[in-house]
């Protein structure tokens, strides 16, 4: 569902847009348009067009890339109050899409048309900042990702994102694929340090379900790069 953005106060949600000044405010309101999307919607997939910049007011977006085997290894989220690197990569460089973004919640965002964005960028150097700045911190993140994937050991990995998946209660919602896929991995080697973790106490496991029992210790392990797990 598309509605005029006519509105220019959820501009004040980022804060490299607030500086903007009233008419090129108004500019980015009025050549927007506000968007609402079903959890489970594809919001973009390879080899469509990227044709509007997404900004998030609400939910999260979950992007990830298949390898021609088949094999889905996720890159990031994108989250209220921010903007999606890839989607703004192929924009500047007009190529289409090679990953998948799937919204994992009901999304609300602003879509800045490629007419609106390539006005702004080159009439506003605060726009222009925003965008840039946006896409440095995420390349940055795939860097992290990158080395996280290549040099840190499994368990240090998926202490830290079970701790970033739980819900208020500790409660992550995911099978053992789901989080391999996660982590780029294989189920049997989640499977394997799922139980090790259920060993020591610090999870309890159901069918599609973790609790977290002793989040302290799985912090301690994931602020750790070197701490030393035997059994893993």
């Amino acid at each position: 569902m598309n509605t005029p953005a006519a509105e220019t106060t959820w501009i004040d949600r980022f804060d490299g847009l607030r500086r903007l000044p009233p008419d090129l405010r108004q500019t980015l309101a009025s050549g927007s348009a506000i968007v609402t999307l079903p959890s489970g919607a594809a919001v973009f997939g390879p080899g469509q067009s990227a044709d509007n910049l997404l900004l998030l007011l609400e939910g999260t977006v979950r992007v990830s890339q298949a390898s021609e085997t088949g094999r889905e290894v996720f890159l990031y989220r994108v989250h209220a109050g921010e903007s999606c690197v890839l989607t703004t990569a192929c924009m500047l460089a007009f190529e289409d899409y090679a990953a998948d973004g799937v919204a994992e919640t009901d999304v609300t965002a602003v879509a800045i048309p490629r007419a609106t964005f390539d006005d702004l960028v080159a009439r506003s150097p605060v726009f222009r900042e925003f965008v840039f700045t946006a896409y440095s911190r995420r390349i940055t993140d795939l860097f992290a990702l990158i080395d996280d994937i290549v040099f840190q050991r499994m368990d240090v990995r998926l202490a830290a994102r079970l701790l970033e998946l739980a819900d208020a209660q500790g409660a992550i919602h995911a099978t053992h694929q789901v989080l391999a896929t996660e982590l780029g991995t294989a189920r049997e080697v989640i499977s394997r340090t799922l139980g090790e973790f259920h060993r020591r106490g610090w999870i309890e496991q159901a069918r599609g379900k973790v609790q977290l029992r002793d989040r302290s210790a799985l912090s301690r392990l994931a602020r750790s790069d070197h701490a030393s797990v035997s059994g893993l």
